[in-house]
C-alpha cells in the first residue's frame, strides 16, 4: 500500500505504507526487527535516542544498512548543539528522507537536498505553516502534539477525566491541538505535499489509536507514526478500508466509466467528488 499525497490522492513516492514505526538510535538490535514489522522505520536520533552518546548514535544509522525507499532519519532540532552533526552523519548514508523537528519559520539550509518531512510542533511553525509547506525540499509535514503543548504553555495534550475524557484511556486532544493538525493539513494539501499524523502515545490503548488513525486516513493523511511495533496492526486496519466501503467504491469507480458526468448508485447521486473518493479508497487498498 502506498500513502497519498495532498494532490488528489495519488500514491506519493515517499510514503510507502501508512505505519511508521520510531527505532531509537541507541538501539541498533532494533533496527532491522522495526523495518520488518512497520512500512517505513524511523531512525531517531532526536527524542526516542534517550542518553545516548550522540557520536554512538549517529554511528550506529552509518552502519545501519537499511533500504533507503523504506528508511527515514530524524535529526536533533536547528536549535540544538548536536544538529549540525546530525545532518553530517547522514549526508554519510543512503538516507535522503529526513524529519526535522522543532522548525520555524523556515528550513535550514544545512538540510537542503534532503526530502524533508517538517515537524510541527512549535507554535512559530503553526503560524508559517504556509511557507514551510510550499519549501521546494519540503515533501510532507507532520506534526507533535506533546511538545506544542509544552511550547504553549499547557500540561497536557488531551482532555482529562475530570473534563470528561474517559477514566481509562486517554481523552481527545484539545481544541488548540486539533486545530494546530487541520491547519497543517491543510496547507499540506494545497502545497500538494503529504501529511503525517501525530504518535498515539499510549501503545495499550488499541481503540484511541484506531479512532485516530482511522479519522486520518479518512481525511487524508498518508500515514501515522508509532512508538510500539504492537501499533503497527492497529494502524494499517485503520488505514484498510472496510469491506463494504470497499465493494461501494468499486462500483462507483466502474460506473465512472460509463457515464460522462453524475449517476446514480443506491439511489444516491454520483458526481465527481464522490468519484474521487472511490478511486482513492481504491488506491489505497492496493
Amino acid at each position: 500500500m502506498t500513502g497519498t499525497n495532498g494532490n488528489g490522492g495519488a500514491p506519493d513516492p515517499v510514503i510507502t505504507g501508512p505505519a511508521l514505526l520510531f527505532a531509537p538510535a541507541n538501539r541498533p538490535e532494533r533496527f532491522v526487527r522495526a523495518a520488518e514489522c512497520s512500512d517505513m522505520v524511523i531512525l531517531d536520533l532526536e527524542d526516542g535516542a534517550g542518553s545516548v552518546s550522540r557520536e554512538e548514535g549517529r554511528r550506529n544509522i552509518i552502519n545501519s544498512g537499511m533500504d533507503p525507499r523504506r528508511t527515514i532519519a530524524r535529526v536533533c532540532g536547528p536549535q540544538d548543539p548536536g544538529f549540525i552533526d546530525d545532518v553530517r552523519a547522514i549526508r554519510e548514508t543512503d538516507y535522503r528522507t529526513v524529519i526535522v523537528p522543532k522548525v520555524t519559520d523556515r528550513i535550514p539550509d544545512e538540510v537542503r537536498g534532503f526530502r524533508i518531512i517538517a515537524l510541527i510542533e512549535t507554535p512559530q511553525a503553526v503560524l508559517n505553516l504556509g511557507a514551510l509547506a510550499a519549501d521546494p525540499d519540503v515533501v510532507g509535514l507532520y506534526w507533535g502534539a506533546e511538545d506544542l503543548c509544552a511550547y504553549l504553555g499547557g500540561t497536557h495534550s488531551r482532555l482529562q477525566p475530570d473534563e470528561g475524557a474517559p477514566e481509562d484511556r486517554p481523552g481527545r486532544y484539545r481544541d488548540t491541538m486539533l486545530m494546530a493538525r487541520s491547519l497543517m493539513h491543510m496547507h499540506a494539501a494545497a502545497a500538494g505535499k503529504f501529511t503525517v499524523d501525530a504518535v498515539h502515545a499510549d501503545f495499550n490503548d488499541d481503540r484511541g489509536l484506531y479512532e485516530e488513525a482511522a479519522d486520518a486516513a479518512r481525511s487524508g493523511f498518508a500515514a501515522t507514526a508509532c512508538i510500539h511495533p504492537r501499533q503497527i496492526a492497529v494502524v494499517r486496519r485503520a488505514y484498510a478500508p472496510e469491506p463494504a466501503q470497499l465493494e461501494r467504491a468499486r462500483r462507483i469507480v466502474e460506473e465512472a466509466r460509463r457515464h460522462p458526468g453524475a449517476f446514480k448508485i443506491d439511489g444516491e447521486m454520483i458526481d465527481a467528488p464522490l468519484i474521487a473518493q472511490a478511486h482513492r479508497l481504491v488506491a489505497r487498498a492496493g
